[in-house]
């Protein structure tokens, strides 16, 4: 059919539309989506590890962000091969190792219970051995054991046999008189108060670990600096903000709660400064990107971003198990 000089011009503006179209939009880049590629891109073997693998692999598998099966799949093989080859032991000494491992496993889906033929909640239920390492054996046995509402197991080996009760009391003997927690001295540290008040979260039904945890509240208010930020020997640094963010959210409190919000500064705003260009995440803000600050910047955002969400907690894992 011969087309007339009115189809063919319609047809010329019909095409001219399509070629002048925008290309699909980009979601537009996040912090959280900057991050979660910057360490899949700085961590390509993720393993067993304080660094470079387990709190990586835990970040990104609450996060929200794409991962390639693949990648969850490398980092549990990994696992399951140091397991193996340490006979199951993965310290004598650091019993965070085995909590921290679990919370990751955990978060992909995986039973720590059996991970090589060994059970890795085992060593947790060794109250004595667990509180050797100090108050971070406790705070971290409690948040692994609630992060998939484990039943703690019966070990013949434990002097004291380990139960939820006595992980708390343990973190509720060790508050200082002024209120918050440290390692050491009686100033309390952001950090370990705000570890602290993560794993009492779930335990506020307590009337004694309700008033300690706002006792905790007001502790990390006060040590912050009038720009929001947190000092560490004299110094800002992002991990202080990243926990802090971490036990607002685990405790149900946004990052924007009042307490915390300094001359108009939030705890999100005061994370961003520590952020590079590339995804990564100072510990100070005159350092270099850093693997520490990173990977526990980057659950923090997690953590923000499960709260606004609507979605459980970021250590709370037991949508994955159903």
């Amino acid at each position: 059919m011969k087309k007339t000089p009115v189809r063919l011009l319609a047809l010329t503006l019909v095409l001219a539309a399509l070629f002048t179209l925008p290309a699909c939009a980009k979601k537009p880049e996040t912090p959280l989506s900057k991050t979660a590629s910057y360490l899949q891109t700085q961590v390509k073997e993720p393993t067993f590890g304080a660094l470079g693998g387990d709190w990586v692999v835990f970040g990104l598998a609450r996060s929200g962000e794409s991962v390639p099966q693949n990648y969850l799949d490398t980092y549990y093989k990994n696992v399951v091969n140091y397991v193996e080859e340490a006979g199951g032991v993965l310290s004598d000494r650091k019993y965070t190792e085995y909590s921290r491992v679990v919370l990751a496993l955990t978060a992909i889906g995986k039973d720590p219970r059996d991970v090589a033929g060994y059970d890795l909640l085992l060593p947790l239920a060794d109250f004595d051995a667990v509180v050797s390492q100090g108050l971070n054996g406790a705070i971290f046995a409690l948040l692994a054991l609630d992060s998939g509402r484990y039943d703690i197991p019966e070990n013949p080996d434990a002097a004291t046999q380990a139960t939820r009760e006595a992980y708390v009391e343990e973190i509720l003997r060790r508050e200082l008189d002024s209120g918050g927690w440290a390692l050491s001295g009686s100033e309390p540290d952001a950090d370990l108060t705000a570890m602290a008040l993560q794993a009492l979260s779930k335990y506020r039904e307590n009337p004694d670990v309700s008033a300690a945890v706002e006792r905790g509240i007001t502790a990390l208010s006060s040590m912050q600096e009038p720009n929001g930020a947190y000092l560490s020997w004299g110094e800002e640094n992002s991990e202080s903000v990243s926990q802090v963010i971490t036990a607002l959210t685990e405790l149900g409190l946004s990052p924007e709660d009042s307490r915390f919000v300094k001359n108009g500064q939030t705890l999100a705003s005061v994370l961003e400064r520590f952020s590079c260009e590339d995804g990564g995440y100072r510990h100070t803000l005159s350092g270099e990107p850093d693997e520490m600050a990173t990977e526990q910047a980057f659950y923090a955002l997690a953590a923000i971003h499960r709260a606004e969400a609507g979605l459980s907690t970021l250590y709370d894992m037991t949508d994955v198990m159903q």
